[in-house]
């Protein structure tokens, strides 16, 4: 019998990866059969899957609706969208925190968890706003705790950003070209990853093997880059030509519709700079990743190709 395969998020860009990835993989087809979990049934999206899987509604403010969702699942994947305000943080943690201890008395086996890198304590303090890091990193630990199998899938920023933040994309110059602009050096590389394309084969390398890499994290990325590189991959795929510029933080501030939000992009950047986006050994960790994942990760080159990036 399939076991039941709970995915949280499931018409998000982590969520609906996976379970795009498990419909199509044969191996894992036959081993887990999906329930889609979503807050709105009457989406289009979500009515959309329940011709392929079944989905269910549950909301963190709802537990009863969590512990219905859980009944029989065998393995989770766990995805938290971040909080915002003054109690962002305990608020994404309590939301985790919820569903492992209701998995963990509804005997699920194991528990995926999408994760991110812990600013705060890698910085030893320096760095306080980059809550949804910080909240993720905390449940982590937590889930660490639990009499639970667990994994955890770490991924880069997402190439889908350039879509969906559009004030952070390039800004049209007096000389006719576009400039990329932000508070790091130019040849600083980060990692990036195609949320969308790439989520289910990190995750299905550990539905497929979860002895394995039970206790591992998945650093993800479809490669590192420099701004200046970021800048070049633009130019060749828009036909505009986009330069990088370094530019103070203040300036960078300007950007932001919010200011909470300024705050928590200007310190990931200084942090991802000075340390690491996945700290100490950054390069190391995606190249492991990279290693164990199913299948080839996504360039942003390769991502620009077959997606649109309006600015």
């Amino acid at each position: 019998m399939s076991k039941i395969l709970a995915i949280f998020g499931a018409t998000g860009h982590q969520g609906s990866s996976v379970l795009h990835y498990v419909l199509n993989d044969p191996e894992l087809f036959q081993t887990y059969k999906i329930r889609a979990i979503t807050r709105d049934l009457n989406t289009s999206k979500a009515q959309q899957l329940s011709q392929k899987v079944e989905v269910v509604a549950a909301d963190f403010q709802d537990l009863s609706s969590i512990e219905t969702a859980l009944t029989g699942a065998h393995s989770i994947f766990l995805m938290t969208p971040p909080s915002f305000g003054p109690n962002a943080l305990d608020d994404e943690y309590n939301n985790v925190k919820l569903v492992a201890d209701i998995a963990v008395h509804r005997g699920v086996d194991y528990l995926i968890f999408s994760t991110l890198p812990g600013i705060r304590a890698m910085s030893h303090g320096k760095y306080t706003k980059v809550t949804p890091f910080d909240a993720k990193a905390e449940a982590e630990a937590y889930i660490r705790t639990l009499p639970i199998k667990s994994a955890f899938y770490c991924p880069a920023g997402f190439m889908e950003n350039f879509q969906s933040q559009p004030f952070l994309n390039p800004r049209p110059a007096a000389d006719g070209t576009w400039v990329l602009s932000r508070c790091a050096g130019p040849t600083t590389r980060f990692p990036w990853i195609s949320a969308v394309a790439d989520s289910g084969k990190v995750v299905g390398a550990i539905l497929a093997e979860p002895g394995k890499y039970e206790g591992k994290t998945f650093c993800a990325a479809g490669g590192l880059y420099s701004m200046v590189e970021m800048a070049e991959a633009l130019s060749k795929a828009s036909g505009k030509k986009v330069v990088y510029r370094q530019i103070l933080a203040e300036e960078l501030r300007g950007f932001f519709p919010l200011p909470g939000l300024a705050d928590m992009f200007i310190e990931g950047f200084e942090f991802y700079e000075t340390v690491g986006y996945f700290g100490p050994g950054t390069e190391e960790l995606v190249a492991w990743s990279r290693e164990n994942t199913r299948g080839e990760l996504t360039s942003f080159e390769g991502f620009l190709e077959r997606n649109v990036v309006e600015f």
